[in-house]
Formats: C-alpha cells, sequence, structure tokens
C-alpha cells in the first residue's frame, strides 16, 4: 500500500496529513515531507494527522521521532493528531506517546 501525503497551513501550524501506511518502503517519502513542512514555517509548528494510517512500524516511528527532535532543536514542536488504535497502541508500548503531545482530533489547535 503507498503513503499519500498532504500538508497545509492553519493558523501557525503546517497540518502534515498521512494516509496510508508507513513502513520501510514509505518513511523516506514521509521524511522529505516532513522536511519541507519544518522549512515552510518558522518557529516550526507541525501536526501530522494521523487519522488516516492504518500502519506505522518502526522505520516510521523513528522518522517522526527525528523531525519531533529537529523541530524541537528549531524552537518549535511536532506534535500528532488522531492516531487511530493500533498506532496509539504502538505509541504506548515504545513509549514514545511521553516524547510526542497526542490530540485527539485537529480542532482547537489554533488556541494552543
Amino acid at each position: 500500500m503507498e503513503l499519500r501525503v498532504s500538508s497545509r497551513s492553519q493558523g501557525d501550524h503546517t497540518i502534515v496529513t498521512l494516509a496510508g501506511e508507513i513502513d520501510l518502503y514509505t518513511a523516506p517519502r514521509l521524511q522529505s515531507e516532513l522536511l519541507a513542512a519544518m522549512q515552510s514555517a518558522d518557529p516550526t509548528q507541525v501536526v501530522v494527522d494521523m487519522s488516516g494510517v492504518e500502519f506505522c512500524d518502526s522505520t516510521g516511528m523513528n522518522v517522526l521521532l527525528a523531525a519531533h527532535r529537529q523541530a524541537c532543536e528549531r524552537g518549535g514542536d511536532l506534535t500528532l493528531a488522531a492516531p487511530r488504535a493500533p498506532v496509539r497502541k504502538i505509541l504506548e508500548v515504545t513509549g514514545l506517546s511521553s516524547v510526542f503531545t497526542v490530540h485527539d482530533d485537529l480542532s482547537g489547535l489554533n488556541g494552543q
């Protein structure tokens, strides 16, 4: 399965919307899209909408973690929104749920 990626500005955030699977084959595309999103915003405030992600393996988690680190180094942040139950479980099992800010949905982002 492929990974579809789109991005848009919403207030002071860049919303990167993902749909499909994040794995060894699609992770490079995710990485390049996240880098582009971070370069377009200053300070970097990126929200990754994961509501359409059906699967994410360790390669995908590592890409998200590296992008989070880069955003923080630039004085910004990268947060996750609306992960489905399987992805949320991976975040919890790996301890990454304490690293990422995870929003239940995209509502209220402008007020944060």
